[in-house]
């Protein structure tokens, strides 16, 4: 057999950093195992939640006998259950994330980096990992699963994924808020070029499912800058036609709708509580990662 091939979105040295941090959930998850995540349900732990008044039926061995002395009603003790928790990569795999002004780094290969390592990083923990490759449609998708094998699988559905056609994020969000049945942490990964408006809905919708939305918005910084400056074809990635336009005729105009873009795309993030990150693409990802786990301690 052929030996297998190193990974190149991922660095043994990073994943030794990172393997410290643990990746928490900021909502109650629902799994089948015990982990280090809460529950809705309450369970034994060493984390106490709360009395409640006794019931025929419970667990003699849960009466709180010194609560009884004091009040001379039973009460039970009840604690913090801990689960394990479903990580959920929506990867976005449109036209777009091919895009990289320097080159070698393009938005499609730092989503690889950002997604392979929080993968592992979730399966060294007990967690499942699954990931969806969405465009016009859902590409490609694998159900999440905790066993190291299954982490093989992941890799190469991320190893194999190739940005093209155009994107329908919206309501391939929409979809995957009713077909991702159990409470998961959704990271979604992409450039984002929807209408702020539209996104507003699809987060609103997983939340509604109780699902922990995390979201990476992946820019380059020419997109920001827009600093050309001579005239330039500007071809669409996903498939519309291309313009041929002088860029100090339209500067103004494109910073102006870009500025608009992002202060309306903040505003919908705010409102709705989602936990969002908008990156560069000459920022260190080992930087993005160990912000987004430790804000989430």
């Amino acid at each position: 057999m052929q030996p297998r091939q190193p990974r190149k979105f991922l660095d043994a040295r990073i994943l030794s950093r990172l393997g410290s941090l643990p990746l928490c959930a900021r909502r109650p998850m629902q799994g089948m195992v015990s982990g280090r995540h809460p529950s809705p349900h309450r369970g034994s732990s060493v984390e106490f939640a709360e009395y409640r008044k006794y019931v025929p039926g419970d667990d003699l061995r849960r009466l709180d006998w010194r609560a009884y002395g004091r009040s001379d009603r039973f009460y039970v003790k009840e604690f913090e259950a801990d689960t394990n928790l479903r990580c959920c990569f929506v990867l976005d795999t449109s036209g777009s994330m091919a895009f990289g002004s320097s080159g070698e780094v393009t938005k499609i290969s730092y989503a690889r980096k950002l997604a392979g390592t929080l993968g592992y990083l979730a399966v060294q923990q007990g967690d499942a990992v699954g990931i969806s490759c969405v465009a016009e449609g859902v590409v490609r998708s694998l159900p999440a699963k905790r066993n190291p094998s299954h982490l093989m699988n992941f890799f190469d559905i991320l190893e194999e994924a190739q940005p093209a056609g155009e994107t329908q994020l919206a309501d391939v969000l929409h979809e995957l808020a009713e077909t991702i049945r159990q409470r998961a942490l959704i990271v979604i990964l992409s450039d984002f070029f929807v209408e702020p408006e539209m996104l507003r809905g699809c987060f609103q919708h997983l939340s509604f499912r109780k699902h922990d939305v995390a979201a990476f918005q992946l820019l380059d910084p020419q997109e920001i800058n827009f600093d050309f400056r001579r005239p330039m074809r500007f071809l669409d990635m996903e498939g519309g036609a291309a313009i041929f336009a002088e860029p100090n005729d339209i500067s103004d105009r494109y910073h102006k709708a870009i500025k608009t873009y992002l202060d309306d795309l903040r505003q919908v993030v705010l409102e709705s509580a989602i936990d969002f990150h908008q990156v560069m693409l000459d920022e260190d990802y080992e930087h993005v990662l160990t912000r987004f786990l430790v804000g989430r301690t």
